[in-house]
């Protein structure tokens, strides 16, 4: 029995040896197989150190004026509150002059504030007649005269214009008053007197140079029977009508204010400086009573009379509407040219 056991082991042993020598050398690696589907991420490693800091960049532009925020204007503290309620108070603000004739074609771009803009906007005068009226004649605001909510900076303030301009009624006149330009394309005469054969025609109650004749007063132009020149306040003052009727407070009323001149006039406590507005008052009533002498001023009225008169007496006629019911500064704009138009106006009704 154990002889068989011991052939049998060797005979599995010399058939292992012998499937071992018959077996071929190893084959070529197959082609690859196809790409597995892609793993899921793993874990992110640790922050690496910050790099080096990089170079300094170029210098920025010089600063300009920061922009501003609505409410460093549009609040109850700032400058726009206190503006908005004096210029209420003014002739421009409280809305007369607009209802008056701010849709009239003639009027409208001196009485309505867009028709102002859009006069500006065209390259005409304001004070020219436009060929339509404003179609919707509005109190001259913020917008008639200032640049707004163009930048949104400080810039907005800037004026509409503050290019010089000729004068209607002269034609050859250029009035050139610093900021005060603004002003003077509304604040001057419409006409001059006019004279057919030695004869002027008073058409209406409202005869006369207009309205507004500041500028023409500051240079000393468009009054009858006296030549006259610029005044100092049309020569010295850098921004005329803005110098005086605004001053440092910026005060949208428009009132003159007298801190504004006692920087060339210290003593002053008030307008009538040396007398002058005592003086001009008294000779204007002069020049009234003898108006009224001669048929020209109704005195319970308070108006001229119409009618056909003599170019001299027309001329005088003129020169009291001129410096009492339009200029209105009783010879302050230019004193010269004030008393020499008065002295003239007595003299042609002698």
């Amino acid at each position: 029995m154990k002889h068989r056991h011991l052939l049998f082991g060797i005979f599995i042993v010399v058939l292992a040896l012998a499937l071992a020598a018959c077996a071929g050398a190893e084959g070529p690696a197959g082609p690859a197989g196809p790409a597995g589907a892609e793993g899921p991420a793993g874990p992110a490693g640790p922050e690496g150190p910050a790099g080096p800091a990089g170079p300094e960049g170029p210098a920025g532009a010089d600063g300009a004026i920061a922009e501003l925020t609505c409410t460093e204007c549009h609040n109850d503290t700032a400058v726009l509150t206190g503006i908005a309620e004096s210029w209420a108070e003014s002739l421009h603000g409280n809305g007369h002059a607009t209802a008056y004739a701010g849709g009239r074609a003639a009027c409208s771009g001196c009485h309505s504030g867009g028709g102002f803009s859009a006069a500006l906007a065209a390259g005409v005068n304001p004070a020219v007649a436009q060929e339509s009226a404003s179609p919707n004649p509005s109190r001259p605001d913020c917008r008639a005269c200032h640049e707004i909510h163009t930048s949104y900076t400080a810039d907005d303030w800037a004026l509409a214009t503050t290019d010089p301009l000729v004068l209607i009624a002269t034609e050859d006149e250029t009035y050139d008053g610093g900021e005060g330009n603004l002003c003077a394309n509304c604040h001057q005469a419409r006409r001059g007197i006019e004279v057919e054969d030695g004869i002027v025609n008073v058409s209406s109650t409202h005869w006369g140079p207009h309205h507004g004749p500041q500028s023409n007063m500051l240079l000393g132009v468009t009054g009858a029977g006296a030549e006259g020149s610029p005044s100092a306040h049309a020569t010295m003052v850098e921004d005329t009508c803005v110098s005086c009727h605004l001053g440092e407070g910026n005060v949208h009323t428009f009132e003159p204010d007298v801190a504004a001149c006692q920087e060339c006039h210290a003593e002053i406590e008030d307008f009538d400086v040396n007398g002058l507005q005592t003086e001009v008052a008294a000779s204007l009533e002069e020049l009234k009573a003898a108006l009224v002498a001669k048929g020209l001023w109704d005195a319970e009225a308070d108006e001229n009379i119409v009618g056909e008169f003599s170019e001299a007496e027309a001329g005088a006629l003129w020169n009291y509407i001129y410096i009492v019911k339009e200029d209105k500064s009783l010879g302050v704009h230019n004193p010269a040219y004030t008393k020499a138009l008065i002295a003239a106006s007595l003299e042609a009704l002698q």
